[in-house]
This record gives C-alpha cells, structure tokens and sequence, in this order.
C-alpha cells in the first residue's frame, strides 16, 4: 500500500481514549500496538490477537509514529553556573 495513504487508517475519535489516535477503526490506539512491537511481538501474534486487525494497519501505525517524531527536535537545556 502507498505509504501516504497508510495514515488514512489511522482515525482520531474524541469518544475513545480522550481522541487519541486509534487503528483499525477501533478501540486499539497506535500506541499500544507500537508498545506490542517494541516489547518484541511479531506483527502475526498481534494479527493473532486482534483478528480484524490488517497488516496494513500496523504498517500505517509505524508510518504514523515516524512522522511524529520527524518532526521533534530536542534542544539542549542550558544550566547557570552558580
């Protein structure tokens, strides 16, 4: 699937999870199933436990997160000598 039109399965509802970004379409927000991959889950065993999840939504997921932080900059926090 196109990588921008992966974002579109990513939907925000202010009735689930105070709006925070949901995938699928449904009460599973992207950042549990980023917590599921980065605690090592194979994208199978979340397709395992969440059987109208498509691989594509997990895919939009990691295309949703990169995009995020793309735009995060870290700036250095500059301390007063006493």
């Amino acid at each position: 699937m196109d990588e921008n039109k992966l974002p579109e399965r990513i939907s925000f509802n202010p009735k689930i999870f105070g709006g925070k970004p949901i995938a699928g379409g449904r009460r599973l927000a992207v950042e549990h199933i980023l917590g599921m991959i980065g605690a090592g889950d194979s994208v199978e065993t979340i397709l395992e436990g969440y059987p109208w999840l498509e691989p594509e939504d997990i895919q939009a997921c990691l295309v949703y997160a990169r995009r995020i932080i793309s735009h995060e900059r870290i700036e250095p926090l500059q301390m007063e000598s006493a």
